[in-house]
């Protein structure tokens, strides 16, 4: 099959025991749902070609494209705390690699696309609704700019999945940095294989983090790098109220994006506790967890990493935990100054910290939403006049009153003019999200009755999630009873 795509696969020139070569399994009838046209572009493909039939049975796995060399990754990992020492690919085809018009090398990853041999009985197949979710979920993301895998396509397979219920079949067309995962250096640690660790280790260093190779300790410099990256993306996820539901290890990329969306949502009414995983029964992963829960991870990848950073084994670990120990201070840093810019401060002073904490605290104290509270912040920091649009979303209005003094005077000491100030809040605090109800009802109308419609008028809402779009208002309301009781299930 002649194709356009230039693959230039890494990953499968690794040891064969890294993957499985395993091509995808065809579908009856696969239908071309949405292609992320944009994304095509910046990844040098033809979306006209994607559209057509050669790329249809593409991205549906009906068939190979030239160049491609179809694999399962293996991997291992901690879920919810148990490691659990074989997991991999079980319902993901990574097709290949190709190189964007930026330099970058992506993965194109196919999900839903049938049996491999890590798919532990399961049929390999993704249903429709988790396929639109993750779709608009990890470009909602991207929109934030918040480092996230994307969607390039959904495909209908014209088959039906069985889950609770029949559900219509679908595959989504993933895009990252790589795949390659804490779990990745597990599955070879667990195993005791030092060389493939030192592949992979290498493999990441030249993929992702060039700069490291040429240090005196690479492998240190590695595991401090991909520290910092996660400690700056669990602080973006909080400052945007955002909840992954699911940080098992085999679900942190080492390239420092978010990946496998499952359970994830956004919070509606603020409070730390807040958890939406139908599995996760303990809160392990509840939203203010995820900073330790990330660190926690990033300790089993430093357990994986352990031979490679010195021969003896004292050294190794205290290698190991100076690496670690820069994620609290860059965690701090991005969260606190996300905050200071949530609230329109300038240049930190002292207090800048319990100011924005204090805040936290009373938001939650009265049910306040998270989105809305920040949003609505940008035109009272303007003008006073506006406060009544924030204090309408408290229970106790008075409590935000006596919050707003001293937020007021701190602001006084900048000197920057109020419609400056406004603009750039406006900036990092959004006025749309994936509101879970309006998620909900998106996959309803496209699973019960076959319509796109509100999948492309949300998706269109939250390309632009930084701009007021006043025609498009409703989609910044939230839900009745503040989303109190939502649940979300993992059901790819």
């Amino acid at each position: 099959m002649a194709s356009p795509i230039p693959f230039d696969n890494s990953y499968a020139r690794l040891p064969q025991h890294f993957y499985a070569r395993v091509p995808p399994t065809p579908v009856a009838a696969p239908r071309l749902l949405r292609l992320n046209r944009p994304l095509a572009r910046e990844l040098g493909l033809d979306p006209d070609w994607l559209e057509g039939p050669e790329g249809t049975a593409m991205l549906a796995g009906n068939r190979v494209a030239e160049g491609s060399e179809p694999i399962a990754a293996a991997y291992a990992g901690h879920q919810f705390g148990q490691f659990v020492p074989q997991l991999g690919d079980g319902r993901a085809i990574l097709l290949g690699e190709v190189v964007d018009g930026a330099g970058r090398r992506r993965d194109i990853q196919l999900k839903g696309s049938g049996p491999t041999p890590f798919s532990r009985r399961g049929d390999g197949r993704a249903a429709l609704g988790p396929v639109l979710r993750e779709y608009l979920v990890s470009e909602a993301m991207a929109a934030l700019g918040i480092p996230t895998t994307r969607a390039l396509a959904a495909v209908a397979t014209g088959e039906r999945v069985v889950r609770e219920t029949l559900l219509p079949g679908a595959v989504i067309t993933r895009v990252a940095a790589s795949h390659i995962r804490v779990g990745t250096f597990q599955y070879f640690a667990a195993r005791g294989d030092v060389e493939a660790l030192r592949a992979l280790a290498d493999h990441v260093l030249d993929r992702h983090y060039p700069d490291c190779a040429g240090s005196e300790a690479p492998y240190r410099a590695l595991l401090a790098e991909v520290a910092g990256r996660q400690a700056d993306l669990v602080a973006r996820w909080l400052l945007v109220g955002f909840i992954h539901g699911v940080m098992n290890t085999d679900n942190m990329s080492v390239a420092g994006e978010t990946i496998d969306y499952g359970p994830c949502a956004f919070m509606d009414a603020y409070d730390p506790r807040t958890v939406f995983s139908s599995i996760d029964q303990r809160g392990r992963y509840a939203y203010a967890n995820q900073p330790q829960i990330a660190l926690w991870n990033l300790t089993r990848l430093a357990e994986a990493l352990l031979p490679l950073l010195a021969e003896d084994e004292t050294r190794a670990v205290a290698e190991a935990e100076a690496a670690l120990g820069t994620f609290a201070p860059r965690f701090e840093a991005a969260y606190r100054g996300g905050l200071a810019r949530k609230l329109g401060l300038g240049e930190a002073r002292e207090g800048d910290a319990a100011l924005a904490q204090d805040l936290l605290a009373q938001m939650a104290e009265n049910q306040a939403d998270f989105t809305l509270t920040f949003r609505n912040l940008c035109a009272a920091a303007e003008q006073a006049g506006a406060d009544e649009a924030v204090r309408s979303l408290f229970v106790d209005p008075t409590a935000f009153d006596r919050w707003a003094l001293r937020w007021r005077e701190r602001l006084g000491q900048d000197g920057q003019a109020p419609a400056a100030r406004a603009a750039a809040m406006r900036a990092v605090n959004p006025a749309f999200i994936p509101r879970n109800h309006r998620v909900e009802a998106m996959i309803e109308a496209a699973v019960e009755r076959e319509d796109l419609g509100p999948f492309d008028e949300l998706l269109a809402v939250l390309s632009r999630p930084y701009d007021d779009q006043p025609a498009l208002a409703r989609y910044a309301e939230a839900p009745a009873g503040g989303g109190v009781g939502y649940r979300t299930f993992c059901g790819t």
